[in-house]
């Protein structure tokens, strides 16, 4: 018998209201055997005739029926896709259509870099002439994008952009300045990508003519190195990561005319030290529509360049006493006649839809109330309609609602409590509902537009939910708890399987608390959630509270962690133990807390500034010093350390371990691009100054998700090991 099994079987002999015919949740079960992961619909696009919909299953393209959802054809498996030259079939990892739908762009062999970005071969498949071409030699490409008139495919590769003439498989050079750790042409360097959830940094003009792309210059960027274990020597990777305080890339926009072969840089000013998150082809030909914010992030503005003298001029700009929040979800959208765009603002206090001219004169604030619009999901201008997710039924659920331009006729299309993503068909005809509960797994089904009649269950999850059954697995209990000022915070926990009124349990908080983030969420919970029941199955009750600066609730109840980043969240997540400390079934004096990147920031700072209240911390991955984190994240909510230096000093975990006095695990991996391993080393030679004991284990190579092979059920079993021994 393994020893966490033996660790288990002691912390479980008291637990004997497990019946016979309900099996204990194992971590094995949970992290080898993967048997609580959710099922889902994969690879879904929407055809052109509102007939169809496909999508990627078991390495097979499927053609579907939208009004019954049953299967159509096969319209290729990867089994039958042998390149020319090989005698193996591809594995297929993704794949587009062409805007006539005739031909297939499909990615095999893909390699991750970073979180969002990737490479990997890509294949054009007709699928008339049964042919597959691979588009370009010379190695993996990234990004690989079909034209909209379908004769040319742009990609990037080595940091630089090219296309390719389907007609001829002719190979374009665009750019020849990329080099590595110096310039990129197409591609968004480590922090853009991480911060503003951008990889692809190239857009094809509406008609074909024209591709704009970003330019990061690196070259002055500090650089990081990480040690890469297993050889004989050790090997460094090196990269540009730019930490808070420190310089940036300089970024431009260049767009290519492929007829004339001719570059127009666009001109947005002499000030280079800002940032250029997105850009958008507007529905007026020739047009480009550009966001920049300055370093701060306080101030966005909003220009419209003409793409063939590159000029281009301010149409919108928003300012905030903090910073202005960004949309990574992209809505901002122009509308086809070319006389307005929508956009989402939280200038009013709560994110809300706002209609615009071309000239960025407001035409009509479109939602209004004290609730937030998460996500824009299309524009239906044939019937006047935008559909969008807000929380307007509670701050913890998502639900879809649709609304006239006018901001009347206000409809919600989804009924059931919960959280629902929404992936809607490019006529506005259907959709498909990914919906989960803390009740219930995800469930996938199709649905008629606009009335949100519901056609088909697509995915209903109903083996896990039979699995579910025979292991008493405990679901979310919500409450809410006022704080000392009177904000009520929200929280939910789960319960060993047969409370005791009359005994008191140990509590493990889980916090990650960040701005913007909600973990406190009607949704099904996934794998972690199972690892919760399996230690309330333990004896643990397991709770979770949303301090303020995390989202759902509005921009005062955000912003009031800025400039102060820890300072409140923690006191929150301190007098969240306190409130659970006095509930009649609850040990005050075993309460421990756990979180991972900036939840183990918050978990290991509670631990020392909470040192009367919390037993035993786990802090994986955690941020221990802002002045080791990216600029763009760092810096909207703190400002820069040369302004701000007590924002980044007075609630650093190293700041504070003198106040250690519970039990500390520190983990982290070595190969974190993310959040450096450094984090981990600074705290550990704090802790050792000042004489502190505590435990801490590094994961060789992993990142910041520290997974690979069996390292996560390694990982499970070492906390589940330590919240036994110390809680």
């Amino acid at each position: 018998m393994k020893l966490i099994n033996i660790l288990i079987l002691v912390g479980t002999l008291s637990f004997t209201h497990l019946s016979a015919q309900q099996q204990p949740i194992e971590l094995e079960t949970i992290y080898a055997d993967d048997a609580f992961s959710e099922k889902s619909v994969y690879g879904v696009n929407w055809m052109k005739d509102g007939r169809y919909y496909t999508a990627l299953k078991n390495g097979e393209i499927i053609k579907y029926a939208i009004t019954t959802g049953e299967t159509v054809e096969t319209i290729v498996s990867g089994t039958a896709l042998v390149p020319q030259g090989s005698q193996t079939p591809i594995k297929i990892s993704g794949y587009s259509f062409s805007p006539s739908e005739n031909q297939l762009l499909i990615s095999a062999e893909k390699e991750s870099i970073y979180r969002r970005s990737s490479k990997a071969y890509f294949y054009v498949y007709d699928m008339q002439k049964k042919r597959l071409v691979k588009l370009a030699e010379g190695g993996k490409q990234s990004y690989a994008t079909f034209s909209p008139d379908g004769t040319k495919v742009a990609f990037v590769r080595d940091n630089n952009l090219y296309y390719v003439s389907l007609a001829d498989m002719q190979l374009h050079q665009v750019t020849t300045s990329g080099k590595v750790n110096e310039i990129i042409n197409g591609s968004a360097d480590w922090v853009y990508e991480e911060e503003f959830s951008m990889a692809q940094a190239f857009e094809w003009s509406p008609d074909g003519k024209n591709l704009a792309y970003f330019t990061f210059d690196e070259t002055n960027v500090p650089e990081y190195n990480m040690q890469l274990w297993g050889e004989l020597y050790p090997r460094d990777y090196v990269y540009k990561y730019p930490k808070a305080g420190e310089k940036n890339a300089t970024v431009s926009i260049t767009v290519f005319h492929l007829d004339e072969k001719k570059s127009v840089p666009i001109d947005l000013g002499d000030e280079s030290d800002v940032y250029i998150p997105r850009i958008y082809w507007t529905t007026v030909r020739g047009l480009l529509s550009i966001i920049k914010i300055n370093r701060l992030q306080n101030k966005l503005e909003i220009y419209h360049a003409d793409v063939n003298n590159g000029k281009a001029k301010r149409i919108l700009l928003e300012e905030s006493e903090t910073y202005v929040d960004l949309d990574y979800n992209d809505n901002l959208q122009y509308l086809k006649d070319g006389k307005s765009f929508i956009r989402t603002s939280e200038k009013d206090g709560y994110k809300h839809i706002y209609h615009h001219r071309m000239d960025g004169t407001l035409l009509k604030q479109v939602t209004k109330g004290k609730y937030e619009v998460t996500s824009l999901v299309g524009i239906d201008e044939q019937r006047n309609l935008i559909y969008y997710v807000s929380t307007e039924d509670a701050p913890i659920q998502r639900q879809l609602f649709s609304i006239k331009l006018s901001g009347k006729g206000k409809q919600k299309l989804t009924l059931q409590e919960g959280v629902h993503n929404i992936n809607m068909n490019p006529d506005f005809t259907y959709f498909i509902d990914s919906h989960s509960s803390s009740e219930h797994p995800l469930q996938v089904t199709l649905h008629r537009a606009p009335t949100g009649e519901m056609i088909k269950v697509l995915e209903d999850n109903q083996a896990l939910k039979t699995r579910l059954d025979q292991y008493n697995y405990q679901t979310k209990e919500f409450f809410d708890f006022e704080i000392g000022d009177g904000t009520l915070l929200h929280g939910y926990m789960i319960k060993p399987p047969t409370m005791d009124a009359s005994k008191k349990y140990p509590v493990l908080m889980y916090v990650y608390g960040g701005p913007g983030s909600q973990q406190v969420m009607d949704q099904w919970g996934g794998t972690r959630e199972a690892w919760f029941n399996h230690l309330a199955q333990q004896g643990y009750i397991v709770a979770c509270i949303d301090n303020r600066g995390t989202g759902g609730r509005g921009k005062a109840f955000k912003h009031i962690t800025y400039a102060q980043l820890g300072k409140y969240e923690v006191e929150d997540q301190i007098a969240g133990a306190k409130y659970l400390g006095s509930l009649p079934y609850i040990d005050a004096d075993r309460i421990g807390i756990w979180g991972w990147s900036y939840g183990g920031y918050m978990s290991s700072l509670a631990l020392m500034k909470g040192a009367d209240v919390f037993k035993a911390a786990i802090a994986v991955a955690p941020v221990t010093n802002w002045r080791f984190y990216d600029t763009i994240y760092t810096e909207r909510y703190l400002k820069t350390p040369q302004e701000n230096p007590g924002g980044y000093d007075d609630n650093s975990p190293v700041t504070h371990v003198d106040k250690l006095k519970g039990s500390l695990l520190l983990v982290h991996g070595t190969g974190d691009d993310n959040v450096h391993f450094q984090n981990a080393v600074a705290l550990e030679d704090a802790l050792i100054a000042a004489g502190k004991q505590f435990q801490t284990f590094y994961y060789p190579n992993r990142s910041h998700g520290i997974s690979g092979g069996n390292t996560s059920l390694h990982l499970h079993q070492m906390m589940t090991r330590f919240i036994l021994n110390n809680l």
